[in-house]
């Protein structure tokens, strides 16, 4: 297979004694990373795809019910990263803005490695509506811890009464819309751009328009 441009790999789950079944799942799924780096989900076949691998058709049905299945692996593997990506504002303790700034930071840092990927699912839930219903639930997990950071920090007072579901909910599709566009087709944009806006919206949002252009503060989480 030739080289992409991205680190990100699927790898066969760690046993005593790795399967030739489960090598040929994960040269599958790093094929649909190959062609989605480059190609749009649209044009993707399971003939075009398993001319990446060398193996036949037959050998996709072995694994794989549709195309969507290795997307779900992608999709996972995207989930990883960037939950990575978001741990400093998540959990982090001292002061919110400057953590936010990191997390965002992080976070575009990721999405601009991953761009091609992340349309690629974004279009993959367009076409399937089982997709379309995983990658929602993959977004509402970070709905959810991002909600359940929210409400921490209106219990120390440092974010206004509000809402958190709703904000977070916002803030979340805003990144998503927000990094596939920038990210997602090439030539992809400058990084720097997306996360002053990004980290500017976010501290705005949650901790007041002050400090928006700081990216920290003297507010102390504990």
């Amino acid at each position: 297979m030739s080289k992409i441009g991205s680190h990100l790999r699927a790898k066969p789950q760690a046993r005593e004694k790795i399967g030739k079944s489960e090598r040929t799942r994960a040269e599958i799924v790093n094929a649909v990373l190959e062609f989605t780096w480059s190609r749009p989900f649209s044009e993707m076949t399971i003939p075009s795809l398993m001319q990446l691998t060398g193996s036949s058709r037959s050998t996709f049905y072995s694994h794989f019910n549709d195309l969507h299945e290795p997307m779900e692996v992608v999709l996972d593997l995207m989930k990883d990263e960037i939950f990575h990506a978001v741990e400093p504002w998540l959990n982090g303790v001292g002061d919110p803005v400057a953590l936010i700034t990191q997390t965002i930071s992080g976070l575009v840092s990721v999405c601009y490695q991953r761009g091609p990927f992340l349309k690629a699912i974004a279009d993959a839930a367009a076409y399937d509506a089982r997709f379309e219903k995983g990658w929602e639930q993959f977004l509402g997990e970070f709905d959810a811890a991002g909600a359940g950071r929210i409400r921490a920090d209106q219990e120390q007072g440092i974010i206004g009464e509000f809402d958190p579901e709703l904000v977070i909910f916002a803030l979340n599709r805003m990144n998503a819309r927000t990094v596939i566009a920038a990210f997602g087709t090439r030539p992809r944009a400058r990084p720097e751009p997306v996360r002053n806006a990004l980290a500017r919206i976010w501290i705005s949002t949650l901790y007041g328009a002050r400090w928006a252009a700081m990216g920290s503060s003297d507010l102390i989480r504990s």
